[in-house]
């Protein structure tokens, strides 16, 4: 007989802040709001058995809420989102918490049950993230990943890593940002200082790395997209209309 699986809530981060896409978790995006169908695809996971939004907006409070979707009201002097919804993991019962970016608005459901099944049944791993093969060069918003032997995170950058100064087009990771905690590990993180490294690359998670602890990473083959500029919204927006799972939840009942 199986185990029984650790109680596992997703927690999206949202805010209305954003210097390159002001408003963004309220973009609408083919009839719904950025948020919404980040908060509708993660009800489609196997492996979830909640999902809230975190957020210190009133008005994103009122439109996920509007939409039928639960909220947790944060503090609004959070550095990042992985403390934010540390915060509102306090609240919470669940064994694992699972870090949904909220500009995700492509995110698999199928790829959310990979990452989490990384921390559901191996007791070892405290935090997983996902990766998935990517080739565009220069461009410091993806966050790149370079992996030990065994899956663990070796270092996360802004920069083209590994390099290609000695090897032409060196193959490439970029962190697909949905990453399962185990709870207590989430509010030990969100105790400690950032990080040296953090504060350079501007990329919250290297705080663990930092701390001397493992990421596992979990491959998958995805083309979705995090929602940061004008450009990658207008881009989504035309993936959208083709998404095989947008009709499945599109008209969803309100409330």
């Amino acid at each position: 007989m199986n185990a029984r699986r650790p109680h596992t809530t997703a927690i999206i981060p949202a805010r209305l802040e954003s210097a390159r896409l002001p408003g963004k978790a309220l973009v609408d995006i083919c009839g719904l709001p950025m948020v919404v169908h980040v908060y509708r695809r993660c009800q489609l996971a196997e492996r979830l058995d909640d999902v809230v939004v975190a957020t210190d907006s009133d008005e994103i409070r009122t439109v996920v809420e509007a939409h039928g979707g639960r909220v947790v009201m944060t503090r609004s002097d959070h550095d990042n989102g992985t403390e934010r919804i540390a915060e509102a993991a306090e609240s919470l019962d669940s064994e694992v918490v699972v870090n949904v970016f909220g500009d995700e608005a492509l995110v698999n459901p199928a790829s959310i049950d990979a990452v989490v099944a990384a921390v559901q049944d191996d007791r070892d791993v405290q935090v997983a993230i996902l990766v998935n093969p990517f080739s565009k060069r220069n461009s410091p918003s993806d966050i790149k990943v370079v992996l030990d032997d065994h899956d663990n995170v070796l270092y996360l950058s802004r920069s083209d890593i590994p390099s290609d100064a000695r090897t032409p087009d060196a193959p490439m990771l970029k962190a697909y940002h949905i990453l399962p905690f185990r709870r207590n590990f989430l509010l030990e993180y969100a105790a400690w200082p950032p990080g040296r490294l953090e504060q350079v690359e501007y990329h919250e998670h290297l705080r663990i790395l930092e701390r001397g602890h493992s990421i596992r990473a979990v491959h998958v083959e995805s083309s979705a997209v995090s929602v940061d500029t004008p450009e990658d919204l207008d881009y989504v927006r035309g993936l959208m209309l083709e998404d095989p799972l947008f009709p499945r939840y599109r008209d969803a009942s309100d409330g």
